[in-house]
């Protein structure tokens, strides 16, 4: 056998793909994200080198081009069929060509194909997109470069393609055979406090004395088994801003390129006697993914499984709830189910029903059909004075991602969507769309995280009152008008930013100072904010307000096409003009410098993206009846059985090459794979966390009884508790009183955790008339704490 380094094809062929480097710079919450590829061709035949990545779902691509020796081919944006139809002509008449274009399936996957590569010749390939950072529920910036790319699941009863999109490859991260290089550059007005990841990172380096610049790169021997996660924080921010960049000189003035845009980041304030009262009304749906992939450890350093963080996480959100609200769980594979016919009102009976259903919950309800009980969701009838809040958890990716964030849109009038991405490869597009769409706040789910804490963050923001009749209005000098370029803002939440972007035009004599006002209604007042800004452009910002505007503009255009059609022909309009990426264009490049076309064959070779090594034994659904229900990678049927890979020398690199070499079969099965009737050995569970014990004895109400499991929790015998009650106290009361005293004792830095059902413990010992510093004092004495009547709540310290 021929020695070759790297992962090698069926026919022992390299891979040309060498290396991945990436440079990141961030200016406060925008990301400019540049990619370069370097690819090589060892081999004696001409190549056409195709690589299927993942991206994030919010990237604008605005540039690509390739270098081949001394000479540079910047790609121009095209029509996709006729991108298509000038690479293929190249490659036919032996001209190197590059082609970079978006799934129409979803927007966070894409195809470079790296066409007629000559033996012995490189090729620098750069990519670059621009991105806002999404903030998190901890005020962090987060950034992520998707490395992981998993099977796309393709919804039963669908017709396959023979698009692209079947040809995905995906190997253990430890087989990838090209190597990744990142570093990042940070600046911000205000200081950058710290950076966290999710991978190892070298230390921060500052670059200016007030910390408003710094660098930071990737620890070297990075694998690539995660996703590159950074969470950027800054002191102060939750400061509203507002930048204005002048519009493109070589562009024609009153177009999108060609005026200042101006874009407005907004940080909704809300009166603090507002904040302070928690929603007592609701209707809240739990959509939980049960897919076989749940059943995957939740990190190398997290060994709980999926499904079993998700089963506590659903414990926490149980007793979290306020009395009176209304409540369903929907739980989805292959198939989905419900634990009641349609949301009940929450009280004691129902929440233990429901927690028992909880406790049996396993990851073996196969796919990954999230459309179907959407649907279903959708179809039940809204409930009087209870707003409805959905939560979604999932760890799939799928194939009609759009059809399932246009659902959500669909039906945004008449609820909010939170959204949950657990793992590594989790769908950003997904993920993020279903928050965005239903405006809800999105979370991710990767490395050490846990996963209760961010679930908890959310359910603050569902609680938080519902924002309605919200407007934005400018008020500019005369002779300057706006154009508003974003959709309309329908969700506002404390603390969470708003970006908005604007078309500005005309010319004023006076102070060019503007002003942009946020009306609402909350809780029944009307409320406003005001954020004033200079009109004069920024310097040194590349263009990037401008693609941001455009991207903003081209999903809002492509959603009314799937909706209504008719506006196919202004995406790619828009698209071409600001060069940024859409599903209906495609970057092209042509090398035309060259006058000798390319001699030979021409051999397709196919570049593999990691997948997260635990995907290889949990497949979510799995089917190879006919090629055109080819399922990206599955191998079983409607089974879950245990699927155990070949050893990598047998691996089978190329998804689509047959034994002729040249032409792609694309039916062929991706991965040579042995399968066995035996289930997957269920991982054994970590002993229960004591914080889930005692939560897990909380009843509806708020408060705990005083019996033998709570002083277990509590790390006492019966007896010890009942002796130490002070008199005339009610036992309910004391054991109430001790539940929370342990909490602020021992569980201070679990805190956002059980913080809600706390309040509803302290809410219940209000309305008791209990006798309270004398009971605090006993349980601080049973307990060995010290913790001081106010802090266990501020409705604790009036009494």
């Amino acid at each position: 056998m021929e020695n070759c380094c790297g992962l090698l094809t069926s026919q022992n062929k390299p891979v040309p793909l060498k290396s991945i480097e990436v440079e990141l710079e961030v200016k406060d919450h925008v990301a400019t994200v540049v990619s370069t590829l370097l690819y090589e061709n060892k081999e004696d035949k001409p190549l056409e080198a195709v690589f299927v990545f993942p991206l994030p779902g919010d990237a604008a691509v605005c540039h690509f081009s390739a270098k081949i020796g001394q000479t540079q081919i910047v790609a121009e944006v095209k029509e996709k069929k006729e991108a298509r139809e000038d690479y293929d002509d190249a490659l036919s008449s032996g001209q190197q060509a590059f082609l970079l274009e978006e799934s129409e399936q979803s927007p966070d996957i894409f195809s470079m194909s790296v066409g007629c590569l000559p033996p012995g010749e490189s090729a620098s390939i750069r990519l670059e997109y621009v991105t806002e950072l999404a903030v998190q529920a901890d005020d962090g910036l987060r950034f992520c470069l998707p490395a992981v790319l998993n099977p796309r699941y393709q919804p039963q009863g669908r017709v396959g393609s023979r698009h692209w999109k079947v040809l995905v490859t995906s190997v253990p991260a430890s087989l990838v055979p090209y190597s990744l290089s990142f570093s990042a550059r940070l600046s911000s007005p205000r200081p950058i406090s710290k950076v966290e990841s999710s991978c190892s990172l070298d230390p921060l380096q500052y670059l200016n004395t007030d910390q408003t610049q710094a660098t930071i790169k990737l620890a070297a021997g990075h694998k690539f088994d995660r996703d590159v996660e950074l969470l950027i924080y800054y002191k102060d921010s939750h400061q509203p801003t507002a930048v204005v960049e002048a519009g493109q000189a070589s562009a024609k003035p009153g177009s999108l390129m060609g005026d200042p845009v101006v874009m407005v980041s907004l940080y909704p304030e809300f009166p603090q006697s507002v904040m302070s009262s928690v929603a007592s009304c609701g209707e809240f749906v739990f959509l939980l993914d049960r897919s076989g992939s749940m059943d995957m450890q939740m990190s190398s350093a997290n060994q709980q499984t999926r499904i079993s963080s998700a089963r506590d996480t659903l414990l926490l959100l149980l007793k979290s709830l306020p009395m009176g609200c209304y409540f369903n769980i929907y739980s989805f594979g292959s198939s989905y189910e419900h634990i009641f016919p349609q949301s009940v009102e929450y009280n004691q009976k129902t929440m233990e029903e429901a927690l028992k259903k909880v406790e049996k919950m396993e990851a073996n309800l196969g796919g990954t059909e999230i459309l179907e009980p959407l649907q279903h969701i959708y179809r039940q009838p809204c409930i009087p004075s209870q707003p409805r809040q959905l939560f979604v958890f999932t760890d799939g990716e799928v194939e009609n991602t759009k059809e399932v964030i246009d659902l959500v849109k669909k039906n945004s009038g008449s609820h909010r969507c939170f959204s949950f991405g657990i793992g590594e490869g989790a769908s950003s597009a997904l993920i993020n769309g279903l928050a965005k769409e239903g405006g809800g706040h999105a979370q991710f789910i990767t490395g050490t995280d846990r996963m209760q804490p961010k679930v908890m963050q959310s359910l603050r923001f569902a609680l938080q009152p519902t924002v309605e009749d919200i407007s934005v209005t400018w008020d500019l000098p005369k002779g300057v008008s706006v154009t508003v370029l974003s959709p309309p803002i329908t969700a506002l939440f404390q603390g969470q930013r708003s970006l908005v972007y604007g078309q500005l035009t005309g010319k004023s004599s006076k102070t060019p100072k503007g002003c942009v006002k946020v009306k609402y209604s909350l809780a029944g007042r009307r409320s406003k904010n005001k954020l004033y800004f200079s009109l004069k452009p920024a310097g040194d910002t590349g263009l990037t307000v401008h693609r941001l505007a455009a991207h903003t503009m081209i999903r809002t255009l492509e959603t009314k096409e799937r909706e209504d059609g008719g506006v196919k022909e202004k995406v790619v309009e828009l698209s071409v003009q600001s060069g940024v990426s859409s599903s209906f264009t495609a970057f092209i490049a042509v090398n035309k410098s060259c006058s000798e076309a390319i001699q030979g064959p021409l051999v397709r070779r196919d570049v593999p993206t990691p997948v997260s090594c635990a995907s290889y034994i949990y497949l979510d659904y799995c089917d190879y009846a006919e090629p055109d229900d080819y399922d990206y990678g599955g191998c079983l049927d409607n089974s879950y059985d245990y699927c155990d890979y070949a050893e990598p020398d047998d691996y089978e690199n190329s998804a689509c090459l047959n034994n002729s070499e040249d032409e792609p079969d694309y039916g062929a099965a991706p991965y040579e794979l042995k399968c066995y009737e035996e289930k997957a050995p269920v991982p054994q569970q970590p002993h229960k966390d004591p914080l889930l014990q005692l939560i897990s004895l909380q009843k509806a109400s708020g408060s705990w009884l005083l019996d033998p499991a709570l002083a277990a929790a509590l790390g006492k015998t019966r007896e010890e508790v009942e002796k130490s009650k002070p008199a005339q106290v009610n036992e309910e009361v004391w054991a109430t009183i001790l539940a929370l005293i342990w909490l602020h004792g021992f569980k201070m830095d679990s805190k956002e955790e059980w913080e809600l059902l706390a309040m509803k413990a302290a809410s219940w010992l209000s309305a008791q008339n209990a006798c309270v510093p004398e009971c605090v004092e006993a349980g601080n004495a049973l307990l060995g704490c010290s913790v001081q009547k106010d802090a266990l709540g501020t409705i604790l310290s009036t009494q």
